[in-house]
């Protein structure tokens, strides 16, 4: 009986872990690619680079972004963070 619930639990968490329904993360305004790609392109650094990038948004809260640098040069935003003002 323990055998078969372990099985089950397993499948059932394993279930929640495929990635395609991740959703990508779409650049806002103050994104470094809102509107498309920057003019200039990161000649020195190695791809898979990462580049940090912080704003705040039109309501006044601090987000905080990663970019991953892509072997054409283009940035690819993975990753987004918003820091409240008053964290409770």
């Amino acid at each position: 009986m323990k055998i078969l619930i372990s099985a089950v639990a397993a499948t059932f968490l394993l279930a929640g872990c495929t990635t395609s329904e991740t959703a990508e993360v779409q650049p806002i305004p103050g994104s470094i690619t809102y509107g498309g790609q920057p003019r200039t392109k990161l000649t020195k650094s190695p791809p898979g680079s990462v580049v940090h990038n912080s704003f705040y948004d039109s309501t006044g809260t601090k987000v905080l972004e990663t970019y991953i640098l892509q072997p054409d040069r283009t940035l690819k935003l993975t990753r987004r963070e918003t820091i409240p003002d008053f964290p409770m």
